[in-house]
């Protein structure tokens, strides 16, 4: 769930990207897993899911390197934040062992657009996810 006020808009990186809506001071929590709000799905339970629905999953969801493959989905805005090799959002563990939190890497200004590493917790990371 995000933990900071942000809005959507039209991204440089890729279609739609996630934006502060506010300043955020270096080590701020941005964003952190919270049962009963996102979504954590074992592998034999998403296959039930159908085809149609599996795809557009797919588009929001990742696949955690922490939870033995679950499907992780965000249910609120944090599934668009973008790919970036120096982001400006950091994993750190979140001492429940559960997902990490997200925390501010950096001073963010309000109007600048979130990122993330996915590479840091994408267990089926490709390039080609990036296109």
């Amino acid at each position: 769930m995000m933990l900071v006020r942000t809005k959507l808009g039209l991204s440089s990186i890729h279609g739609i990207g996630l934006f502060a809506d506010q300043d955020i001071p270096k080590g701020t929590p941005v964003w952190e897993f919270t049962p009963g709000f996102d979504q954590e799905i074992p592998r034999e339970q998403f296959e039930k899911i159908p085809e149609a629905a599996r795809n557009d999953f797919l588009k929001y969801s990742y696949t955690s390197k922490k939870n033995g493959g679950y499907y992780i989905l965000c249910c609120d805005d944090g599934r668009f934040f973008n790919h970036s090799e120096e982001p400006n959002v950091t994993s750190m563990p979140s001492g429940t062992g559960s997902e990490d939190i997200d925390v501010a890497a950096r001073d963010i200004k309000k109007g600048e657009e979130l990122t993330c590493d996915y590479r840091s917790f994408e267990a089926a990371f490709t390039e080609e996810m990036l296109a």
